[in-house]
């Protein structure tokens, strides 16, 4: 079963779905502002992704400057507590299958793991 990390408010996001549900797969939809990821969760995704946590910030949101973050550098687990107790910077929508992950931005970057 696929998992995705969705935002119903987002376009994106909302698309990302679409194609996953029109594939015929069977998903989990997380909506993360509702049920934030705990740090472990958000570990085991961002090391599925391949990438550094800071990757996954949504750094254009206005609370990334309300909380002060620009120019700050952090280790990885401090951008995951970060994240996990503010998950509105969580870039969206994450997609996990198996042992992958996608960013679904655009939603086609999803079409490997349909």
């Amino acid at each position: 079963m696929m998992k995705i990390f969705h935002n119903p408010r987002c376009s994106k996001s909302r698309q990302t779905l679409s194609l996953i549900q029109d594939a015929g797969h069977d998903v989990e939809v997380v909506e993360y502002l509702k049920t934030p990821p705990t740090t472990e969760q958000l570990t085991e995704v961002i090391n599925l992704l391949g990438i550094p946590a800071e990757s996954i910030v949504r750094k254009k949101e206005a609370l990334f400057k309300e909380l002060g973050l620009p120019g700050q550098t952090l280790t990885d687990d401090q951008w995951i507590k970060v994240l996990c107790e503010n998950p509105k910077l969580i870039e969206r929508p994450i997609v996990v299958s198996g042992a992958q992950a996608i960013i679904g931005r655009p939603p086609e970057l999803v079409k490997p793991l349909l």
